[in-house]
């Protein structure tokens, strides 16, 4: 296929990255890719969608990224995979030899195993420069809902209206449902048989990297998790934690152990950022070294220095964030660094997924959440018309009109953007340039 043809219809069909920061898919062709990879990490844990998905829809999935390992002309497509998976590497093992140049790349129950510098590192044995892109390594990734969402546009002529999330924890009947964009946690949790806790506390996102939100906030292109929580549960602890107490904490009793360095996985693959050093440099209010502040730009936000390695509890990620984005707003940039050599050690270094899970005390959650495949229906739907990286949508809709699932209601903007679609049949109340509002004309359940 033309590459100009397949950007046309990752554009026009909405197809975002399913998770993470939602770039839009048609901007990450490029022809310098030697290889392409499908991240079927599932990072996160308690995290399920992507697996299932991809047990259940193996032959459409691969085919589809069968199609832009030839459109970009890859030499190779991986898909990372981690062996624990079982049922979704043998689906994949009965498909796989109809498509040359695809292979898997077999991962360990570990975390960040998702994070797209690791994975590249673990099945192509790249190192991605501090602060690049992945296709300065040539090598591109996608992950396998952003992959299925291609095949469904390419095969179906579906756009993007709906997102397969995983609705666990307290809830009366974990599960893995497909959500019409627009349609609230609130509405997510009550098809998963409601909260068995009063007062939920709703982490949206997943455990490590997800954060609190109400039960009013919309299901997006890149919602991958609901867990709803107790308000007195360690990780919602953790997240409304006070930055000034903090860093009092850390001024407090910050040893200087190194653990956060240690078991750093950017730091492990040689990029320059040490925790440690920026929890003495900060509870100090030392400026002798500026650049352990400046290297706070190459944190890839994963916690794992705060929620696994710290015995004191203490918080580098959440404080690097803090400088990170102060550093931002300043104006300043990243440095342009090369990685130091891979640490010998790092194989015996990397967290393992049950000890991380026991950790966060998460592990009594850890059940089946199977997948139910056909959308849900709703009343009504709120469609942020920013979900995504890059500008956010033009809408060309108003209220009083009439739309039908699948429409256009919003254009993409000059620049960086992508097409928004309705999600449910309906009655437009209210467009805006944030939000368009539609009461479905359906029934609902």
């Amino acid at each position: 296929m033309d590459m100009q043809a397949l950007a046309a219809v990752l554009k026009d069909g909405g197809v975002v990255g399913a998770g993470g920061a939602g770039f839009p898919t048609y901007a990450k062709l490029d022809r310098r890719a030697e290889t392409i990879i499908m991240n079927c990490a599932e990072c996160e844990p308690l995290l399920k969608l992507h697996r299932q998905l991809l047990e259940r829809y193996a032959r459409e999935i691969v085919s589809a990224f069968h199609l832009v390992m030839e459109t970009v002309g890859a030499k190779e497509a991986i898909i990372g995979i981690k062996k624990a998976y079982k049922k979704t590497v043998d689906a994949l093992r009965g498909v796989i030899s109809d498509f040359p140049g695809v292979r898997l790349g077999l991962l360990d129950e570990v975390y960040p195993a998702g994070d797209e510098v690791v994975l590249i590192y673990e099945v192509t044995g790249k190192v991605v420069r501090p602060g690049g892109l992945p296709i300065e390594s040539g090598v591109i990734v996608f992950n396998v809902e952003t992959l299925y969402n291609l095949y469904r546009a390419l095969n179906k002529q579906e756009p993007v209206v709906d997102k397969v999330v995983s609705i666990v924890a307290e809830v009366n009947r974990p599960v893995t449902l497909r959500m019409p964009l627009g349609a609230t946690v609130e509405d997510a949790v009550r098809l998963a048989g409601g909260s068995k806790i009063p007062d939920p506390v709703y982490f949206v996102g997943g455990p490590m990297m997800g954060n609190i939100l109400p039960g009013t906030a919309p299901i997006t292109k890149t919602t991958n998790a609901v867990l709803v929580l107790p308000e007195n549960h360690y990780l919602v602890k953790r997240k409304r934690a006070n930055s000034e107490i903090m860093l009092k904490r850390a001024a407090a009793s910050c040893c200087q152990c190194t653990m956060c360095t240690d078991l750093c996985p950017r730091y492990l693959l040689g990029h320059p950022i040490q925790p440690h050093l920026f929890m003495r440099a900060a509870t100090c209010k030392d400026v002798q070294d500026p650049n352990i502040f400046i290297d706070t730009f190459f944190c890839c936000s994963c916690g794992l220095c705060e929620l696994y390695s710290c015995f004191q509890g203490l918080s580098p990620r959440s404080l690097m964030a803090e400088y990170k984005n102060g550093l931002r707003a300043a104006g300043v940039k990243p440095p342009v660094v090369q990685a130091a050599p891979v640490a010998k050690e790092r194989e015996l270094r990397k967290a393992p997924m049950k000890r991380l899970m026991a950790r966060l005390d998460l592990t009594k959650y850890d059940v089946a959440a199977p997948l139910e495949d056909e959308c849900v229906r709703v009343a009504t739907v709120k469609i942020p018309l920013r979900q995504h990286i890059g500008a956010p949508a033009v809408p060309v809709v108003a209220p009083g009109d009439v739309v039908e699932r699948g429409q256009v209601i919003a254009k993409p903007a000059n620049g960086l953007s992508v097409a928004i679609h309705a999600s449910i049949t309906g009655r437009v109340r209210s467009a805006d340039a944030n939000n368009i509002v539609i009461d479905s004309t359906e029934k609902t359940v």
